[in-house]
């Protein structure tokens, strides 16, 4: 892909072009303004602009933990790890190597520029070769504008879904005939996708970051004090010890099924399965609203902890959120602290410091359960209120971070998603 050095690239790009409610077919709602005399875009089939090449269909028993090459498979197209190997050697058109196009069709799909050494790809992915008419920058992001559609309308298969290679071939678009209009829309997303990238590197980072605060901050397993401490607690002594059980009382949520969660319903409520999905350590904005009357349920107090009673996997279950506000109804499969401990600090210790030993608690085969008569007989150290409250915010607001950059990403995307309806026009199947 093209290399954009400023960010702000794009932004001038997308605010140059010219944005008009056209009724003429096969011309976009967006347009640089030097293309914008240039006519109407031309319908294909993208087999008129591209050769798809599939690679080698192995054997489970060919692939090798060491050898010459690596075996690009779907598994390996957008992450890197659990990769095979081959000392097979094939035609040509077999090996991928930095700067070819390739196309994943099944299980996952979309294209990507390899960037690295000379891999053999799988079956299940395609090596794009672009015609001398497009633009290979370009026909990446057509590709990429034109997959979820594709998708939707045409992916075949039960358990696998994957896109045929007919149907891809005749897949059709529109496009300019004009390579440099191709590039221009190329260098525009190109360099969107790389302000992407940045922003999602620095999200990995503040979430590294948490996590190697949460080990310093808390004293890890055989220790009771933390390996970091706040200078106005540094001669504060060790953390008590207590069972949770003496520090705490423990409630159950009662039952808010899926059919009572009700848009603009009147009460606030939190469902378990809500923990592993949408809520951190802190919640104070609650997702689910319902009219279930309040009286037949368990309402939080300001400060109560919440943990699964029961979920999937061991290491799943063990995990805590505080709840800020009173006069929150929580469903059942809820375990609830209840506790003069700060709440947030105890979510943040729970999740970190005391997470393994919750999930050995839990018990179970195909579900596993958490019973409050577990976690009453869990250990954990505690500094005093004070320590607990600098924790806690120092801990918050690193997530207050976590959530804006990641809302930052969720609005560059949606941004490249409009961008993308604007300057490809669509064919209506």
């Amino acid at each position: 892909m093209i290399k954009i050095k400023n960010s702000s690239t794009e932004k001038n790009q997308s605010h140059h072009m010219n944005q008009k409610n056209h009724s003429l077919d096969n011309v976009p709602e967006l347009r640089f303004p030097e293309f914008v005399e240039d006519g109407k875009y031309v319908p294909i089939k993208l087999g008129e602009v591209a050769r798809f090449i599939n690679g080698r269909a192995y054997k489970q028993e060919e692939l090798l933990e060491t050898g010459k090459y690596r075996v690009l498979r779907v598994g390996n197209f957008f992450t890197n790890n659990n990769w095979y190997y081959s000392d097979l050697e094939l035609d040509a058109d077999k090996y991928c190597e930095e700067g070819d196009l390739l196309y994943a069709w099944s299980a996952s799909f979309g294209p990507r520029v390899w960037i690295g050494e000379k891999v053999i790809y799988h079956y299940h992915i395609w090596k794009v070769l672009p015609a001398e008419s497009i633009s290979k920058d370009f026909l990446y992001v057509l590709l990429d504008s034109e997959t979820e559609r594709m998708k939707t309308q045409n992916a075949n298969g039960f358990a696998l879904l994957h896109i045929t290679k007919g149907t891809i071939e005749n897949w059709e678009c529109i496009i300019p005939t004009n390579k440099i209009e191709q590039q221009k829309i190329a260098s525009c997303l190109s360099s969107l996708d790389e302000l992407i990238s940045a922003h999602s590197q620095k999200l990995e980072l503040l979430k590294d970051h948490k996590k190697g605060l949460m080990q310093n901050l808390f004293p890890q397993e055989g220790e009771t004090v933390p390996k970091y401490r706040f200078p106005e607690f540094e001669n504060d002594g060790e953390w008590v010890e207590k069972k949770l059980g003496k520090v705490a009382i423990f409630l159950k949520g009662k039952g808010i099924s899926k059919a009572d969660i009700i848009e603009h319903g009147i009460l606030p409520c939190i469902r378990y399965g809500e923990l592993y999905t949408h809520y951190n350590e802190k919640i104070n904005e609650i997702k689910s609203r319902t009219n279930v009357d309040s009286a037949s349920l368990v309402l939080s107090h300001a400060n109560d902890v919440i943990i699964p009673a029961s979920g999937e996997t061991q290491i799943d279950i063990a995990t805590a959120a505080c709840v800020l506000n009173a006069g929150v109804a929580l469903g059942g499969d809820l375990n609830i602290i209840r506790t003069e401990l700060n709440g947030v600090f105890l979510a943040y210790y729970l999740n970190n410091a005391r997470k393994r030993e919750i999930a050995q608690m839990a018990q179970g085969v195909s579900v596993m359960h958490l019973y409050p008569s577990q976690l009453k007989t869990l250990i954990i150290a505690t500094p005093n209120l004070s320590e607990q409250q600098k924790i806690a915010s120092s801990l918050s607001a690193v997530d207050e971070l976590i959530t804006a950059q990641g809302e930052k990403i969720e609005q560059l995307k949606l941004h490249k998603k409009g961008l993308m309806q604007g300057l490809f026009p669509k064919i209506n199947n």
